[in-house]
Formats: structure tokens, C-alpha cells, sequence
């Protein structure tokens, strides 16, 4: 089985995870509610409750399958993130919850008036006082071996031997308790003077849990770093007070208190694994939405890919059509019977020309994969909307789209990417008409306008009579992904964002008064003297 020991999965494992700030409250009220039903139970401990011995195989029964199976989930988390605390704290619930057993059938008058497996009066007391000082003996181990955690763990070496060992180990335990527990009665320690009353000897035993629990409590306080810290320290906190209900303010064996207190060891027993359970189905919980988000993410960059295909496609297929075109007309001047060479040189000329236009395409592309800066040159903004206008009058005539133009004369220059501007006024034109397309109550009119703004930037305008936007949709419009389309990937509007700003610019989007809305970006003014063209191809090749 994989380990974990990449730091950023650390956070996901329950004994790194650190606790949330509503897990710390939800402890703090349990220990509190604890403490609360010590003070109901408290007045009527001492009170007799006959009869009643017929309940505790239930209760070993439910504290046996809930130790058990926190055991398990340790151990299977152990498996995960292979730390000796945790190996230790698994192989201590194991020891209790098998000591249970021999607990309940030596137990007089449950099962049999003195007690099954030839039980004598101590075996009882001497079982329950292994599981006394147990649980916290073993939390503290657990504790103190987290203290000294130190470097990487030994991701290499299996986990089936270790917790092998720890099962052997917890079967021992309890076998060799439950063994001394079975010998002669006269040579174990006087712990019970009768079936009912416990001797004075038997107050080392809750003294030393009590004094384990502080430890163990101390220890965890200090160092408080899990979600499994945190609930270990609610265990100890139920386990001290059932030792002082059975111990100090009980009646004895079946009375009120006592049972009171085998309440709070049963809640003692459920604690961790009920966290364990918990957390682990919300950790489920988040895995299966990380699965999907991860699914979303793909198919979106799968229908991205789709999209940047298409555009490419669509990009390239119009100089390669426009150079087949060509070359078939040269051909068809070249059959005549008197060649006309003047034609055949034009078409060559496109030819060659619809080849350039091929190559800057691809070039921008490629240089938008490595992240390159792509070939610029002083430029028209007015020519490149003009372009841009051209290439979708096919579109706009289709969805009856008006057009108005408002572009100021004598413009300066713009330092930018033809094919990448033109991007993005194809983008926005695109988006104005896709907006335009469902309006049937007032006419369709695209408004583009160019403006010089002060003396460093040139402004321009795509405006439309479309739907509009909600205030909402405009905080996330240039969010990778996020589309106001049906059939929309929401990469286009991001795509023209980066090439706004990557030319030192700024895209951003307002409301169309009176409907519709208004894409403006701004590009810097190319302050810089022409050069002459052939000076500025021998800088380019150098």
C-alpha cells in the first residue's frame, strides 16, 4: 500500500490534519456536556439498581465492536502515514477492546455466580484494571512518540509486518493480563473484599489512570496538531470522568454511578471512531468533488484545445484557399494561347503574400506556446479594425447587424501584433453580434470607435444593442471559463485580456446605455521615430 508523504498531502491524513475552528468548539461542547451530565448523575450515584446485571453483555458487547473497529481504521490509517504513534495507539485500542472479553465472562453473576473460565474474585477487578490504565497509558505513548517524530518517514518498509507486530503484540497483552488474571485467586493482589465493594488497594488503579490521563492531556495540549489530537483529548477527558464516577462517587458494582459511569467509557470507546468515520466521508466527500472539478477542468481544456483547433484551422485555411485560388488562376493565364505573364505575376504575387500571412499565423501561435514575445511593428489600429470589420461582413449581414464607424483621423501608430489585435477585435465583434442575435424589439447596431486619449494611449470601442450584462456576470466575465453563452467555453474574453496587456494595455467592459454593452481597451502610442524598413530587418536578423 502507497504511503503519503508528500507535505501537501499531509493536510488530508486525520493525524496531521490540522482541526478546524467549529471541530475545536464541537470538542469544547462535548467535554462540556460530559462535565454537565457529571453533575446530573453525580446525586443519585450511590442509588442500588438490582436486577440489572443482565445489561452488561450488551454494553461489552458495544464497547467490544466499537473498540474493534477503531482499531481497524487506525490501523488502516497507520497503513497510510506509517508513524509509530499511530501503530501504538492502534495496538492500544486492540489490547482494550480484547480485554473487554475476558472482563465481561469473569464478571460473577453475569454469566455464572463466580464468573466463567474458572474465574476467582479478583480476575474481574484485575482485567478492569488493565483496561483502566491502558487506554491512557497507550495515548500517552502515542502522544510522546509524535513528540519525537523527526524527519521523513520510511515510506519503503511494508506496513503488513508492522501491524502484524502490533496485533501479536495486543493479543499478548491481553492474553498475559487475562492469564495472571485466571491464576490463583490467593496470589493476585486484594482488589475486592466481596463481589461488590473494592478494597483500599484498588484506588492505585484510578489514581494512576487519573495521573496517565494529565499526562497524556498535558502532552497533547502542548503539542495540538491533529484533528486526532484534539478528539484524543476529549477521550481522555470522558475516560477521567468515568474513573471518577466507578472509583470515588459510585455506590459499587451496579449502582447508579456505576452504570453512569460505564455510560461515559461507552462514549469514551465511540469518540474516535465516530471522528474517524465522520472524517472520512468528508474527506470522500471532498475527493469526489475534486474528481469532478478535475473532470470539468479537462473537458473544458479538451473543448479549448478544440477551439484553439478551429481557430487555426480557420486562421490557416484562408491564405492556403486564397493561395490554391491563386495558383489555379495563374495556371489557367499560363494555358492560354498568348500566356498573359502580367496576370500570372499578380497571382504569384498573392501567392506569395497569402504565404507570409500563413507563416505569421503559425509563428503567433507558436510563440504563444513558449511564451515568447511575439514579432511586432508600428501599425494602423484604424487598418487593423477596418480588417477586422471586413472579415465579419458575411456574419453581420446574416443577423442584419448595422455598422457604424466613428475612427478618428491621423491616429499615431500603435507598436503591437497584427494577427493578435485583430484577435481580439474579431473576439469582441463576434461577442457584440452573438449578444445582438435574440434582440427583436429595437434595431441591431454595432458602433466601433477609435480615439486618441491624452497624449499616451489610443482608446477603441466595440459597442452593441445586445441583452446586456447583470453586475454579477461583468465581475467574472474575464474569469477563465466563465461564459454568459449557451455553447460558450469562456476562454475568448480571457485570451483577449492577456493580449491587451500584453501590449501594455487595459480591457474592460461597462454597460450600453440605453442596452447592451460597451468592450473598450486602451494600447500605448508608439512614441518611436519610424526607421527605415531595411535598418529595422538587420536589427531583426541580428
Amino acid at each position: 500500500m502507497r504511503t503519503s508523504d508528500d507535505p501537501g498531502d499531509q493536510r488530508f491524513l486525520l493525524a496531521t490534519l490540522p482541526p478546524r475552528a467549529g471541530q475545536t468548539r464541537l470538542a469544547v461542547g462535548t467535554v462540556a456536556g460530559l462535565l454537565v451530565a457529571l453533575a446530573i448523575a453525580a446525586p443519585f450515584a450511590r442509588l442500588t439498581t438490582d436486577g440489572t446485571a443482565v445489561l452488561l453483555p450488551a454494553y461489552a458487547t458495544a464497547v467490544l465492536l466499537t473498540e474493534l473497529m477503531t482499531a481497524v481504521l487506525l490501523f488502516a490509517l497507520y497503513a497510510t502515514q506509517r508513524t509509530p504513534a499511530l501503530l501504538a495507539l492502534a495496538a492500544g485500542y486492540l489490547t482494550t477492546a480484547l480485554l473487554i472479553v475476558p472482563w465481561a465472562l469473569t464478571f460473577p453473576g453475569v454469566f455464572a455466580p463466580t464468573g466463567l473460565l474458572g474465574a476467582g474474585l479478583q480476575s474481574t477487578a484485575i482485567v478492569a484494571a488493565g483496561r483502566r490504565i491502558g487506554l491512557p497509558l497507550f495515548i500517552l505513548a502515542y502522544a510522546l512518540l509524535k513528540a519525537m517524530e523527526a524527519g521523513p518517514r520510511e515510506a519503503h518498509r511494508p506496513a503488513l509486518p508492522a501491524i502484524a507486530g502490533g496485533v501479536a503484540l495486543a493479543a499478548a497483552l491481553a492474553g498475559g493480563l487475562t492469564a495472571f488474571a485466571l491464576a490463583d485467586d490467593a496470589l493476585l493482589p486484594r482488589l475486592m473484599v466481596d463481589t461488590l465493594r473494592e478494597t483500599p488497594l484498588w484506588l492505585v488503579v484510578p489514581v494512576t489512570a487519573l495521573a496517565l490521563c494529565a499526562a497524556a492531556l498535558a502532552v497533547l495540549w502542548r503539542q495540538r496538531r491533529s484533528v486526532l489530537d484534539l478528539w484524543l483529548m476529549v477521550v481522555l477527558a470522558a475516560w477521567a470522568i468515568e474513573t471518577c464516577l466507578l472509583s470515588f462517587i459510585s455506590g459499587g458494582r451496579f449502582s447508579a454511578g456505576w452504570w453512569s459511569g460505564r455510560v461515559f467509557g461507552l462514549a469514551a470507546s465511540s469518540i474516535v471512531l465516530l471522528v474517524l468515520l465522520a472524517e472520512m466521508t468528508t474527506l470522500y466527500g471532498r475527493l469526489v468533488r475534486s474528481v469532478a472539478a478535475e473532470r470539468r477542468v479537462r473537458d473544458a481544456r479538451l473543448a479549448s484545445l478544440e477551439a484553439l483547433s478551429a481557430s487555426i484551422a480557420h486562421e490557416v485555411n484562408q491564405p492556403l484557399a486564397s493561395m490554391v485560388t491563386n495558383a489555379g488562376a495563374g495556371l489557367r493565364w499560363l494555358d492560354r494561347p498568348s500566356p498573359d505573364l502580367v496576370e500570372v505575376r499578380a497571382a504569384l504575387k498573392r501567392i506569395s503574400d497569402d504565404g507570409h500571412r500563413a507563416a505569421r499565423v503559425i509563428a503567433c501561435i507558436r510563440d504563444s506556446f513558449r511564451k515568447t514575445p511575439p514579432q511586432r511593428s508600428r501599425l494602423d489600429i484604424n487598418g487593423v479594425i477596418r480588417s477586422a470589420l471586413d472579415r465579419t461582413e458575411g456574419e453581420r449581414r446574416l443577423n442584419r447587424i448595422a455598422v457604424r464607424t466613428d475612427l478618428q483621423q491621423r491616429l499615431p501608430p500603435v507598436n503591437g501584433s497584427t494577427v493578435q489585435l485583430e484577435q481580439v477585435l474579431l473576439n469582441l465583434i463576434a461577442n457584440a453580434d452573438d449578444a445582438m442575435a435574440a434582440v427583436t424589439d429595437r434595431p441591431r447596431v454595432l458602433s466601433i470607435r477609435s480615439r486618441r486619449r491624452g497624449l499616451t494611449d489610443v482608446i477603441v470601442s466595440v459597442e452593441d444593442t445586445g441583452t446586456g450584462l447583470q453586475a454579477s456576470q461583468e465581475e467574472r466575465l474575464f474569469e477563465p471559463f466563465f461564459t454568459t453563452k449557451e455553447h460558450g467555453i469562456g476562454m475568448g474574453l480571457t485570451i483577449c485580456q492577456s493580449i491587451v496587456e500584453a501590449h501594455g494595455g487595459r480591457l474592460w467592459v461597462a454597460a450600453n446605455q440605453p442596452h447592451g454593452a460597451v468592450f473598450r481597451f486602451t494600447l500605448p502610442v508608439d512614441d518611436e521615430p519610424e526607421r527605415p524598413a531595411a535598418e529595422a530587418e538587420l536589427e531583426r536578423t541580428r
